[in-house]
């Protein structure tokens, strides 16, 4: 889902931050690729297309912005990489991270998960211990359906032999 130019711009004004092509363009990128957990350089690579003259040191230098501004939120998957989302405050969130990551150790893909079932926990942490969650991330590592079907059907194969 696209987020309007217009709601970008309202967005920036109202975080006290100038509306830049090279501010647009990273936030615009990242909507646009919600599910798809984005490097520095995915972005540059897409923001590069539209904007050719743009440098990674810029995207380096928006993304931290947006980041600090709470624009955009940070992932470590573990890869060796920090990918960056569309912050959930875009729909209306009340910033607190209502989604979860799956993580193929196959074939290294990606998938959100949107169900947050952890907020019965979070109240009993709070009840038990006084400590209140302000966020939480939670990553699962398995095997995708694509994989896991290809190493049956792998296993099935030599098992006929």
């Amino acid at each position: 889902m696209a987020i309007s130019k217009e709601k970008f711009k309202e967005m920036l004004k109202k975080k006290g931050l100038k509306v830049t092509n090279q501010r647009l363009l990273v936030l615009e990128v990242l909507a646009e690729q919600r599910e798809s957990h984005m490097t520095a350089e995915d972005i540059y690579e897409l923001v590069k297309e539209d904007y050719p003259d743009i440098g990674l040191a810029t995207i380096y230098r928006t993304v931290q912005l947006l980041l600090e501004m709470q624009l955009v939120d940070c992932i470590n998957l573990d890869d060796g990489c920090l990918r960056y989302e569309i912050s959930e405050s875009f729909d209306g969130e009340s910033g607190r991270h209502h989604h979860h990551h799956l993580i193929c150790k196959t074939c290294g893909r990606i998938f959100s998960f949107k169900a947050d079932l952890l907020d019965e926990l979070e109240t009993h942490i709070e009840e038990e211990t006084g400590f209140h969650v302000l966020n939480h991330e939670l990553k699962f590592y398995g095997q995708c359906k694509e994989c896991r079907e290809k190493c049956l059907k792998s296993t099935d194969e030599h098992a006929e032999v």
